[in-house]
């Protein structure tokens, strides 16, 4: 789990016993019970993507709660909805599949999961039919799964869900920058 570079800073700061026992006792390349039901209960978690060259991206994922999910011991599922259309994280991963992801929950009793892995891009998979507003799928198979020190994560509140969260029982509601002289003439219609 650990490069020359972790362990130069773990030498440096006397934390490579620390370190190793971390890895030794808390980390799996398997989804727990707990672990899929702390992801179903969030609705957006942090992916972090590179391209090519290793450049990094970093990027919001939100739905309703469930819509990232274990859907087996070594998998975890994802939609990707409409968005603006530059397809960055996604785009990464048709040419570099190793993500990070981060699932934070911001609370009373804070919690962090950190899950490393390659992904897939997948846009005819019988998973999709079972997402409401899913353009493709993102499926990863984790290499590195362990939860992080939730000390310095602040208790905040959901004080709203989003109205753009997809439901199956409303037509999507489009984002008003959409209808912006500067963007309407090149934003494609909707995909379902």
């Amino acid at each position: 789990m650990y490069h020359d570079g972790n362990r130069a800073l773990q030498d440096a700061f006397g934390s490579r016993a620390l370190a190793d026992r971390l890895e030794e006792k808390l980390r799996r390349d398997r989804f727990t019970e707990d672990d899929a039901t702390f992801i179903s209960s969030l609705g957006f978690f942090f992916l972090a993507t590179a391209d090519a060259q290793g450049r990094p991206d970093c990027s919001f994922k939100g739905g309703a709660p469930g819509f990232a999910r274990v859907a087996a011991p070594d998998l975890l599922v994802f939609p990707d909805y409409d968005g603006n259309g530059m397809f960055k994280s996604l785009g990464n991963l048709g040419v570099n599949p190793h993500v990070g992801i981060l699932f934070v929950a911001f609370g009373e009793a804070p919690k962090r999961l950190r899950v490393n892995g390659t992904a897939e891009v997948v846009g005819d998979d019988p998973m999709m039919g079972e997402v409401p507003g899913a353009q493709l799928l993102v499926k990863v198979t984790p290499t590195d799964i362990f939860p992080n020190c939730p000390r310095y994560v602040p208790n905040l509140s959901l004080v709203e869900a989003s109205a753009y969260l997809p439901d199956p029982e409303a037509p999507p509601l489009e984002p008003k920058w959409k209808s912006f002289e500067l963007f309407a003439d090149v934003v494609p219609p909707r995909r379902r």
